[in-house]
């Protein structure tokens, strides 16, 4: 016998209001990719707490490209939420404002005092400052295409990787400069104001496309880092941070370029 136009309807609403109780799977995959990446930056404190400082440092590491991927991967799967984004800026506090340094201190500051323990701080309440910066400028209504290509100041991963440059030095064996705290402190200082200025950085969050020329160098370069990432990774990374702060001078020009039209 068949259904009557009553019974249709109330399957309908049976199944509308099961969907209403569903929640997609790919929604809550990029969150579980930052909740990893928070995982790994809390690690890293551990490791740094027990001495073991090389694998603390890889945790932070790992931690940074996970965050460069949670974004992008939220985009892709079309599972943006203020949830995530609150999320992601939580995670990249703990793992790039205090895990990085509160390693830079067990390694080398503890001497220092309350000296270094007062730069700790600095650089934690500038990174704190850095990303309530940035969430308000993601706000802004009228903001230009062209500023995508571009944060204000350096970024919270990348001062993360740049405050353990000093570690990267010692285990690379290039020089030690846990012998010269002041030096550390210095970079530290350095760090934490370069995330407050207003010193333009280019930004990868603004390239979605690229000329079909430059696809396979791109590919080609990318395969190279990750070898030499796995093969010399101290030295890799002491060579990335080199050449970061060579860049920024690059990106400061680029910036004025744009906003000269």
């Amino acid at each position: 016998m068949a259904d009557t136009k009553q019974e249709k309807n109330a399957r309908s609403r049976v199944s509308e209001s099961l969907k209403g109780r569903q929640f997609p799977i790919r929604r809550i995959i990029p969150n579980m990719v930052t909740l990893l990446a928070l995982c790994l930056g809390l690690t890293a404190v551990r490791q740094g707490l027990e001495g073991r400082f090389e694998l603390a440092v890889m945790c932070i590491v790992i931690a940074g490209f996970l965050d460069a991927f949670d974004g992008r991967l939220a985009r892709l799967l079309k599972a943006e939420s203020p949830l995530g984004a609150q999320l992601d800026s939580l995670t990249d506090f703990v793992n790039f404002g205090i895990a990085p340094v509160l390693l830079v201190y067990l390694w080398a500051l503890q001497s220092t005092g309350r000296l270094g323990w007062a730069i700790i701080l600095v650089y934690s309440v500038c990174c704190a400052l850095r990303l309530a910066r940035f969430n308000v400028d993601m706000e802004e209504a009228d903001r230009p295409a062209w500023k995508n290509r571009f944060f204000i100041g350096v970024p919270s991963p990348s001062a993360g990787g740049l405050v353990m440059f000093p570690i990267y030095l010692q285990v690379a064996e290039i020089v030690d400069l846990a012998q010269y705290p002041s030096i550390i402190l210095a970079n530290t200082i350095a760090v934490g104001l370069l995330m407050v200025s207003t010193l333009p950085t280019f930004s990868g969050k603004g390239l979605t496309h690229i000329r079909r020329d430059l696809v396979l160098p791109l590919m080609l370069f990318i395969g190279l880092t990750a070898v030499m990432l796995f093969t010399f990774p101290w030295l890799t990374l002491t060579a990335m941070s080199i050449a970061y702060y060579a860049v920024l001078p690059v990106s400061a020009y680029a910036y004025w370029r744009y906003k000269q039209g």
